[in-house]
């Protein structure tokens, strides 16, 4: 049963933008937040962005910090991860994921914390 689909990958320049968007089904839709993690080749699944679906607070990883933006829709379904300045070190596969409604703030930087998990988008900065 598919919990969490994401869209939006693709090959983009350096210092271009791309959005993710990853939507929420059946049991997925009670969790307290929704993630975004990256995975290189041959590198750990690491942790990008989280929100609250309620209330909206963000967290990121530094990495990322005040070049992504994480947001979700009022419905609180579908999650979207806004891009720019990509680099060439951005290049990876980017998976959504969702918790199963019981997550705290501190356990959110571990993808073994999460319940569920998309099928993952690549995201590719080349010239």
């Amino acid at each position: 049963q598919v919990q969490l689909v994401e869209s939006g990958g693709g090959l983009v320049q350096p210092g271009g933008s791309l959005r993710l968007s990853c939507a929420a089904t059946g049991r997925a839709l009670d969790s307290r937040f929704m993630a975004w993690f990256r995975q290189a080749p041959g590198k750990e699944r690491e942790f990008v962005a989280a929100i609250m679906k309620r209330g909206g607070t963000t967290y990121y990883s530094d990495s990322v910090k005040g070049r992504f933006t994480i947001s979700r829709d009022n419905a609180k379904v579908t999650a979207f991860l806004q891009m720019d300045s990509l680099n060439i070190g951005d290049t990876a596969t980017y998976f959504c994921a969702a918790d199963n409604g019981r997550m705290i703030v501190s356990s959110l930087w571990a993808a073994r914390n999460y319940d569920y998990w998309g099928q993952g988008t690549q995201v590719t900065v080349s010239s």
